[in-house]
């Protein structure tokens, strides 16, 4: 197998001060465990990442813009799911 070959993977990585994995670009690479350590090498350089995902860009699956209407338009007509309705207690944070 070539480079040319190798599957494409999306990259995830969790900062320091974030709380949640943000996309960072792809790659390609010839497994899960190479996909990493290419991604610590590429996008953490500078030591801001504590934790790195890696998803073979095939097994991403994305609705489609065009049914973006019927997918969204229901939790308008759902107001429970509004955050405006619920207290939030003190001392909670990270909500």
């Amino acid at each position: 197998m070539t480079n040319k070959d190798w599957p494409l993977w999306e990259i995830f990585i969790r900062s320091k001060q974030g709380l949640n994995h943000k996309h960072v670009g792809s790659l390609r690479a010839a497994d899960a465990e190479m996909a990493v350590e290419n991604a610590r090498d590429v996008y953490t350089r500078r030591s801001e990442g504590i934790s790195i995902w890696v998803i073979e860009s095939n097994n991403i699956h994305a609705s489609d813009s065009s049914d973006a209407d019927m997918l969204f338009e229901p939790s308008n007509t759902k107001v429970y799911r509004h955050p405006t309705f619920y207290d939030v207690p003190d001392g909670i944070s990270h909500m």
